[in-house]
């Protein structure tokens, strides 16, 4: 059964949440102590006693805060205002809100405080991490008939804060990747792959060349495969120095792809998946989890985690709810599906 655009766009905020939220207490961390958060506390229902830093079991990170504030933006702009959203962002760093900061995504909403305007505030090559990857989820369900459309606003979103031609890439393909996610009931990973690099591939060449490899990478075990996708795309210094899957948006967004990809249909073991092998496992869980929650809708999301979503004590399940309802509602109205946007596929996989 196909899911109403509002359940899509629940359940890919309510994915990134959760994913965010679990995978905030190991942030950073190796892919021992990962592996052991997932075997000894999260597949044995004990998430709930392990927490992140002062905060309450299901805060989740600046990865979801931004995400929302963009469908926030979208809802009171009838529409992507960048500018606006430029805006939000600026808000939320210069009001101590945002948790979990990135680097370059703080220096942004530090111009873009200060009056730069939104296209001339994001930080430029070699800065190429997933700031905007890590936000783009529901424009692949906003925007889900209009390719274009679509690609522009993920573009755009992205430049608020990163301009380098992969951060934008990335961006591009997380957008593109929800949005296919859910156009079949059957899934086949070989045509999603197909479809995403066709969707990437006028954006950044090498981004694109490395999503063709994800089909070779997912007949490998995760940690090997981990290996192999960390190390892809890096350039002479780029983030060598993490254990396990770095910010560097190539193979941030590869191994959010690859968690999807070994288990579209389960979104446990999507984000569980995400997490195992350690790094920057809130940003690579929420990217994950956003494709498979938009794909499989909010019933899929283990609802006893679904109850403590929250931003420190807001902007819980309920909110996320509405605010879906509200901006769903502008989509249906605003986009014509006069024709769809091509399939990822038919075929069981």
């Amino acid at each position: 059964m196909r899911l109403s655009l509002e359940d899509r766009l629940f359940g890919c905020l309510l994915g990134q949440a959760v994913g965010d939220a679990l995978g905030f207490p190991v942030e950073g961390r190796p892919p021992t102590i990962c592996a052991a958060y997932v075997d000894d506390v999260l597949r044995r229902g004990r998430a709930r006693s392990v927490s992140a830093e002062s905060f309450a079991f299901g805060q989740y990170t600046d990865d979801t805060q931004l995400a929302r504030e963009l469908v926030i933006s979208y809802v009171n702009r009838q529409g992507f205002d960048p500018a606006d959203y430029g805006k939000r962002i600026a808000a939320i760093f210069v009001e101590g809100r945002i948790v979990g900061r990135g680097r370059i995504t703080e220096a942004a909403a530090w111009r873009l405080a200060q009056g730069v305007p939104w296209n001339e505030a994001g930080a430029s090559a070699p800065a190429v991490g997933n700031g905007g990857a890590s936000r783009a989820g529901p424009i692949g369900v906003l925007y889900n008939y209009d390719g274009e459309r679509r690609k522009q606003v993920a573009a755009d979103q992205s430049r608020i804060t990163h301009t380098d031609p992969r951060a934008v890439a990335g961006s591009v393909a997380i957008a593109s990747a929800v949005a296919l996610a859910g156009q079949t009931i059957q899934f086949d990973r070989t045509n999603f792959v197909e479809a995403l690099s066709e969707e990437v591939a006028s954006t950044n060449d090498g981004f694109t060349q490395a999503l063709r490899r994800l089909p070779t990478w997912l007949r490998l075990h995760p940690h090997g495969a981990a290996t192999e996708i960390a190390a892809a795309g890096l350039g002479a210094g780029e983030y060598r120095k993490w254990d396990g899957i770095s910010p560097f948006v190539t193979s941030s967004v590869l191994w959010a792809l690859y968690s999807f990809l070994r288990s579209p249909d389960d979104y446990w073991e999507t984000i569980l998946t995400a997490i195992a092998v350690g790094g920057d496992v809130d940003t690579t869980a929420a990217m994950a989890g956003a494709i498979a929650g938009a794909r499989l809708g909010p019933a899929a999301i283990p609802a006893q985690l679904v109850r403590h979503i929250h931003d420190r004590g807001t902007w819980k399940a309920f909110d996320l709810k509405s605010l879906a309802r509200d901006a769903s509602q502008i989509a249906q109205r605003t986009t014509t599906p006069s024709q769809p946007a091509p399939q990822a596929g038919e075929s069981s996989s």
